[in-house]
């Protein structure tokens, strides 16, 4: 089940579940989702791999400065991290009666698509803190320009039923965008 953008503001004094929300999504968000914004962007600067028990992945290099256009050539691809962090609760929360674990579900802008810049982003699991990290490609013919603190994607927050083993305890946590060097996942 999808929670309202209004009933994740209320949840949030209580579970916090997202901070740094512009002043538009505080006070008049629009339809079911909350939209989150363009904060900076990395640009992988080395070689990755992943095995099956280690990984390294590509180093990255930040390179938006506050107040920038991020420019978006043909056939380029960039990581791009949100203003807004989201605290997603370990533990199960209690909505109308119905106790569920929270899992925010992101959707890109339809503005990106209309302008062929394809949005990756992945599952955020129960557990997680910290800033979203998503890719973004040009797949079109043409360039595209991004302005920080636009609104590139929509959060929506989705009710999981069943318990977990356990929540995210990840390398990841706190936005973390690239491997220091090759590691061991845990």
């Amino acid at each position: 089940m999808i929670i309202t953008a209004a009933k994740v503001l209320e949840l949030r004094e209580k579970h916090g579940l997202i901070e740094n929300l512009s002043e538009r999504e505080r006070r008049n968000p629009e339809g079911v989702g909350l939209e989150v914004r363009l904060g900076t962007a990395y640009e992988l600067s080395s070689d990755g791999f992943l095995g099956t028990e280690r990984r390294d992945t590509p180093d990255s290099e930040e390179i938006l400065e506050e107040g920038e256009w991020l420019d978006i050539e043909s056939g380029d691809y960039y990581l791009v991290e949100t203003m807004e962090e989201v605290d997603v609760p370990a533990k199960p929360v209690k909505l109308d009666g119905t106790e569920a674990h929270l899992m925010p579900d992101v959707y890109p802008r339809s503005t990106l698509q209309r302008s062929g810049i394809y949005f990756k982003g992945t599952n955020t699991n129960p557990g997680y803190s910290g800033p979203l990290i998503f890719g973004v490609k040009n797949v079109s013919s043409r360039d595209f320009r991004i302005e920080q603190g636009s609104r590139i994607a929509e959060i929506v927050f989705k009710q999981a039923y069943g318990g977990l083993e356990r929540a995210y305890e990840g390398q990841w946590q706190g936005g973390r965008v690239s491997t220091d060097s090759e590691e061991k996942q845990v």
